[in-house]
């Protein structure tokens, strides 16, 4: 381990901005190294060098690195990508060069167990030969073999020797499973598959790997550190869970206002600010236009969605409800791709309601600012949510959250700037959005709600503070 006060942190992710992504993980790993040099520490990202990851301007500073499990040897490279702070990219071509990350058509690559046990493996190659590192900090489950790793193959290598290791779970619901018949592929000794250890209920789970063997667990908010210790959110893994909760951290995940600000955001039609709320205005006429709402609409409200369109964000409560809602006289645009049921009833709710209800199924990042910037209300009644990011924009831009009170959505949303319901249930959510179009009524009222909203500070500054003393007392073992 390397003696002294800044931490060296090599953060192993499956993905981070601005090179991959596919939610929130990206965000978060993609900001919080710049965020931790102004506490002293230095960090660096690895991640798989995916076929949607171009090369150019990136150097190859490790041209030749055999990663051997078992008798198979996959041959890799490693690239640095140019930024501000060192990222690292693991390339093997036959592995990661794919259309998708995880999957394509719905369906997950049967060789991710392989594609992921070698990245842990060139990761840590990574700490060994390009940034010597204190603290591996691991993010969901594609990272949760490598510190079963150090605590089996790599236990004795002099490299590695005071070397800790940081698990932050951002989903519990994705825990890369996998059949027994797997270990000898990803070369894990025998003795580590066990309840206590990566066996979970006659499978090989990935994320145990990280739960099991890592000196110090976190994750995405103080509320879900709690929620997954118990059997309705700890989907099988709470009993481990709680077993290792003298080491969980929960910590809120920071955002990036310099991308989500209205103050400063340039895929916004009109900027504003919590003093000036006269872009919101223009935002909201332009966002009516783009989906065809009538302009009788700036006197009603209207509902942001920007989702997965699945049940673990309350789609089917929205579904359940739907009718409820339009009767509410507001109006909705709803942006996301998720499940094809969820698809499909957002497009059959815009073709029975045209003129009150617009939708795009897809991604697209730009109408997303758009939608946030130009919206009333934004709708996130999610079944669990780890942390939840688009609640954080809303506040920013003035977009009232409606939420239920689960995870971070808990921690970040109160009475004065947002709306929350507890149970999970239509009735409820309904019961929370009629509160919100009743108090939309006085608009002095509904102004100041938005401005105690923009005025909340979520940037990275205190996120990453936390981090870092994390940090600081893994390394001083005064967990």
């Amino acid at each position: 381990m390397l003696q002294s006060n800044v931490a060296r942190v090599l953060m192993v992710s499956s993905e981070a901005t601005p090179l991959a992504k596919t939610g929130g993980l990206a965000d978060v790993v993609g900001s919080l190294p710049s965020a931790l040099r102004s506490f002293g520490d230095e960090a660096a990202v690895v991640i798989p060098r995916y076929g949607s990851i171009d090369l150019t301007g990136a150097r190859c500073v490790l041209d030749q690195l055999p990663i051997h499990l078992g008798p198979t040897r996959y041959d890799t490279a490693v690239y640095q990508a140019a930024g501000d702070f060192p990222f690292y990219l693991l390339d093997c071509p036959p592995l990661y060069d794919r259309k998708g990350f995880y999957g394509e058509a719905g369906e997950d690559y049967p060789d991710n167990h392989i594609r992921f046990a070698v990245f842990a493996r060139g990761a840590l190659a990574v700490a060994r030969y390009l940034f010597r590192t204190d603290i591996l900090h691991c993010h969901d489950w594609q990272s949760g073999l490598v510190p079963a790793y150090l605590r089996s193959t790599f236990s004795t290598d002099p490299t590695f020797l005071g070397v800790k290791t940081l698990f932050t779970i951002h989903n519990l619901g994705y825990q890369g499973l996998f059949p027994k018949t797997v270990l000898p592929e990803i070369a894990i000794e025998p003795a580590l598959y066990r309840p206590d250890g990566l066996e979970f209920f006659g499978r090989v789970s990935f994320i145990k790997g990280g739960i099991a063997f890592a000196d110090a667990l976190g994750t995405v908010s103080p509320t879900y550190a709690r929620e997954i210790q118990t059997p309705e959110f700890g989907f099988g893994l709470d009993g481990a869970l709680r077993a290792r909760a003298h080491v969980l951290t929960g910590i809120l995940n920071g955002v990036d206002y310099n991308v989500w600000s209205p103050e400063v955001d340039p895929l916004i039609p009109a900027r504003y600010s919590a003093g000036d709320l006269s872009g919101k205005e223009v935002c909201k006429q332009h966002l009516l236009r783009e989906f065809g709402l009538p302009p009788e609409v700036m006197e009603r409200p209207l509902i942001g969605i920007v989702s997965r369109f699945t049940r673990q964000k309350g789609a089917d409560l929205i579904a359940e409800v739907a009718g409820g809602l339009v009767a509410q006289n507001v109006y909705i645009v709803a942006l996301g791709t998720g499940d094809p049921e969820y698809e499909d009833f957002f497009r059959n709710m815009a073709q029975e309601h045209p003129g009150r209800i617009g939708e795009v199924i897809g991604f697209d990042n730009a109408l997303a600012h758009r939608i946030e910037a130009g919206a009333d209300m934004f709708l996130m009644p999610s079944q669990y949510e780890p942390c939840g990011l688009n609640q954080i924009y809303s506040l920013r831009y003035g977009t009232v959250p409606v939420v239920r009170a689960t995870g971070g959505l808990d921690d970040t949303i109160e009475k004065d700037t947002g709306f929350k319901f507890v149970e999970y249930s239509g009735q409820a959510l309904l019961e929370a959005v009629r509160e919100a179009v009743e108090m939309f009524a006085n608009r002095a009222d509904w102004q100041r709600r938005m401005r105690l909203g923009m005025q909340k500070d979520f940037s990275w500054k205190t996120s990453a503070g936390a981090y870092s003393a994390l940090y600081r007392r893994l390394l001083e073992g005064s967990l």
